[in-house]
């Protein structure tokens, strides 16, 4: 399943933060899990777009993230059902 947490920013990230929710998301890449992330240009936050199991297991890599898990950022979950090529874009 796919699923989006959104994240609203919260107080100020240090560059140490920064450099751990980089190689979290690293890790995260490596295991096949981050399919695309990147800050929003006209809102204070920024996504990360997963792969997961089940909402339990996409709550838990958000909460793992070192952004959301140091105070810096909240966040919301949304399960999004994707629309390409292959399935007609849900036609």
């Amino acid at each position: 399943m796919t699923f989006v947490y959104l994240m609203t920013n919260q107080k100020p990230l240090n560059h140490e933060i920064i450099k751990r929710h980089v190689e979290y998301l690293r890790g995260l890449k490596s295991q096949g899990k981050l399919m695309l992330c990147g800050p929003f240009t006209d809102y204070p936050g920024g996504m990360v777009v997963i792969q997961a199991a089940d909402i339990n297991e996409a709550t838990d890599i958000a909460n793992s993230d070192p952004f959301i898990a140091s105070g810096g950022k909240s966040y919301e979950i949304r399960t999004l059902k994707l629309a390409n090529e292959e399935n007609n874009y849900l036609l």
